[in-house]
């Protein structure tokens, strides 16, 4: 490991450049779901297609982010780093040019590879500089970068795609991504390799990005035949993963993070609920709004923006709080406020006032900025320094997993009630049934959530070491 000259410049880089890096994709995502309805227009894509143009970014980066993050670790995760955000600057220019459906699913997973070699990883760096006392705010600033970049995304999106086509979205983030690479080059000094030297499980890293594949898309395709056997492919598949990593004398990702240290395996379980109850909110109410109340791309965008500001404004309070209070207190009580958010959603009407909608998403932005930053603070102090990296990217494997199933439940909902249809007018009803069912299933497994969050134990915090009760 390269120890850098100056601890507190490295330290004040490295949080630069992974907020700038944890800023892009969020971005990315909430923009263009402001866009969707002219994308469809311009390329002819139903309402099921249009949920694969964020699917396909997120199947890609997460089949790739643990096998990356364990790359990180014995290569260098400045190195690996910096690949990912030149591949996911090349994925955003190649969205830009294309001329078909299929074409910017492809450019998406272009991007979600880049995606997944800098998203996990820029956390791991964080936690590589910073110490145990200082490391929840340094979160809590990252975890802020996320929500300012959903915040930011559906107003510049909407003003973008209304002003000069949807297209500029993904050029300005490939001018964003090379904005990052020049300073990675030019001020991040230093190393950092916590397993220098050790193998990578090649074997275990392909049955798991094809687990998670098969398991992923055939949850997609459900309720198919097809679906339900490449789903169950995958549940076998897994079981011959978690038996092959425990065998392996280099595992691309050590069970043992799971059977022997609670705080990890719940915290990273409640990422999952927690992911999988809520990504789609933003994918579903920007076509509510657009849809059923008529408003404009960037009209939703400024409603939509509601959420992500309260985030942000409390994600930096949130994580320092988690640095004082045991973070499962702090993420348990951010999931109840999620809870009782998605449940006001799950009773929407063509009638439900603009307003009532805000303050929805202010509930939901409360809740996300007491959860996200404890639980990864909770996270990456459960784990030793040599797994920094697998831990980043389990952590993140979770979230996107967590993404892709919830979107996967609302095209799933959207394949039985509406069909594979353009949404127009008379199928508004369908639309709307659709919309109230998903978020009724989201508030439910925010409450089973709630209990992963609060059985996962308590952090010692003087070692950054997980204990349990």
């Amino acid at each position: 490991m390269d120890t850098p000259e100056d601890p507190a410049s490295t330290k004040r880089v490295a949080l630069l450049v992974a907020t700038l890096s944890s800023f892009l994709t969020p971005f990315m995502g909430s923009s263009i779901n402001v866009a969707l309805p002219d994308i469809s227009n311009e390329l002819g894509m139903d309402a099921v297609a249009l949920g694969w143009i964020a699917s396909a970014y997120l199947l890609a980066a997460a089949m790739l982010l643990v096998p990356f993050g364990r790359l990180s670790d014995i290569y260098g995760r400045k190195r690996i780093f910096t690949y990912g955000v030149a591949i996911y600057s090349i994925g955003s220019l190649l969205a830009g040019f294309v001329s078909s459906g299929s074409m910017l699913i492809a450019a998406r997973v272009v991007q979600g590879i880049g995606g997944a070699m800098m998203f996990g990883i820029g956390i791991a760096i964080l936690t590589s500089v910073f110490p145990p006392h200082e490391r929840g705010q340094a979160l809590g600033i990252n975890s802020a970068a996320v929500y300012i970049g959903l915040a930011s995304g559906p107003f510049i999106g909407g003003i973008l795609t209304e002003q000069f086509g949807w297209r500029t979205i993904f050029f300005s983030n490939a001018a964003l991504g090379v904005a990052v690479l020049l300073i990675v080059f030019r001020g991040l000094k230093g190393e950092w390799a916590g397993a220098k030297g050790a193998k990578l499980d090649v074997a275990g890293s392909l049955v798991y990005s094809a687990t998670l594949v098969l398991v992923m898309y055939g949850f997609s395709l459900l309720p198919s035949t097809t679906g339900a056997v490449l789903l169950a492919a995958g549940v076998v598949g897994g079981l011959g993963f978690v038996r092959w990593e425990f065998r392996a004398s280099s595992p691309v990702l050590d069970m043992r993070l799971f059977s022997e240290n609670r705080v990890f395996a719940l915290s990273s379980l409640a990422t999952l609920i927690n992911y999988s109850a809520s990504y789609a909110v933003t994918f579903l109410l920007s076509l509510y709004l657009q849809y059923l109340k008529g408003l404009s791309p960037q009209e939703a965008g400024l409603v939509l923006v509601a959420q992500p500001v309260v985030m942000a404004a409390g994600s930096p309070f949130a994580g320092k709080l988690s640095d004082k209070i045991e973070p499962r207190i702090v993420a348990s009580a951010g999931m109840g406020l999620i809870a009782i958010g998605l449940g006001f959603f799950a009773f929407l009407t063509d009638e439900t006032p603009v307003s009532g909608i805000v303050g929805g998403l202010v509930f939901l932005g409360a809740g996300f900025a007491l959860f996200s930053s404890p639980n990864t603070n909770a996270v990456m102090s459960s784990v030793e320094k040599r797994v920094y990296g697998v831990a980043a990217g389990t952590l993140a494997t979770m979230r996107m997993t967590g993404q892709m199933l919830s979107l996967g439940i609302a095209m799933l909902i959207f394949a039985v009630l509406i069909g594979r249809v353009q949404i127009v007018a008379e199928h508004f009803p369908q639309f709307l049934l659709s919309v109230r069912t998903a978020f009724a299933v989201f508030a439910g497994l925010c409450v089973g959530g709630i209990f992963a969050s609060l059985a996962r134990g308590r952090i010692q915090r003087p070692a950054g070491r997980a204990k349990t009760d």
